[in-house]
């Protein structure tokens, strides 16, 4: 199957919600690499890469990807993995950045990402995740042409009952104008995200702790969450600050 197949062709398109804009937005950015893609849209390329070979599977052990052809046909060989493999411990550079007063957002990033569902970290499981098990999750996914990203990005299910979470992360204080983000969010996870997969939405900013409740910029932030909270059809926005103390990093929910 060609790329301009599967990202292209819109013969059986009914709706723009159901082309896969993943990979249209990494086009335009002429990114290589990995490309966060939703489950709707990994179902969709199974299945026209399915309707492409008429359903017909290969049965071996091992797969290559045949350059002349442009297929992906069946291989003998076997391959080792020559790459690094020991485990990267995030934390203590997270921690040298904030202590050295410098941005670590991609350090939070990779932290959260890295321990999210495993209960290395009860607290931010039991904050983010609670009794649902994740079924899906996505860093840096993007969400529109001007290549806005949503740091990271959670489907959550129980049953029959799904949360979509898109989380906003933040090295520094939040202040009263991140609403506009996560409004953008909401706004693109409602027309693109919820037609394919029915979700609850329920967005999450994290950020670092804010000292003085008492101050301006804290009253009108939270102003603004309980007014972005009454003029969207989505569940509570999620608050949640940190600290870092003895080298060790605290999530803490702020009820607002």
């Amino acid at each position: 199957m060609t790329e301009w197949e599967a990202l292209d062709e819109i013969k059986y398109i009914q709706s723009p919600n159901q082309m896969l804009w993943s990979l249209i937005y990494r086009k335009l950015r002429a990114n290589r690499g990995n490309t966060m893609i939703t489950i709707y849209e990994s179902e969709r390329l199974i299945k026209l890469i399915k309707d492409k070979n008429n359903s017909k599977t290969l049965n071996c052990n091992n797969l290559t990807f045949d350059t002349d052809k442009q297929e992906i046909i069946a291989d003998n060989a076997k391959y080792n993995y020559t790459g690094r493999k020991e485990n990267v411990n995030i934390l203590p550079r997270l921690i040298n950045k904030f202590s050295q007063g410098k941005s670590f957002e991609p350090h939070l990033q990779a932290y959260i990402v890295q321990n999210i569902g495993i209960k290395t970290h009860n607290n931010l499981d039991n904050l983010l995740v609670n009794n649902y098990d994740i079924e899906w999750i996505g860093n840096e996914v993007y969400c529109g042409v001007g290549m806005q990203k949503i740091d990271i990005m959670l489907s959550l299910i129980k049953e029959d009952e799904r949360i979509i979470e898109p989380i906003e992360l933040k090295s520094v204080c939040a202040t009263p104008d991140i609403i506009f983000q996560i409004q953008r969010y909401i706004d693109w996870i409602e027309q693109y995200y919820i037609p394919n997969r029915i979700s609850d939405i329920q967005p999450v900013i994290i950020s670092k702790k804010i000292s003085n409740k008492q101050s301006s910029n804290y009253t009108q932030l939270i102003n603004n969450l309980k007014n972005l909270n009454s003029k969207n059809n989505i569940l509570p926005l999620n608050y949640i600050e940190f600290d870092i103390n003895n080298n060790n990093i605290n999530f803490q929910q702020i009820i607002y």
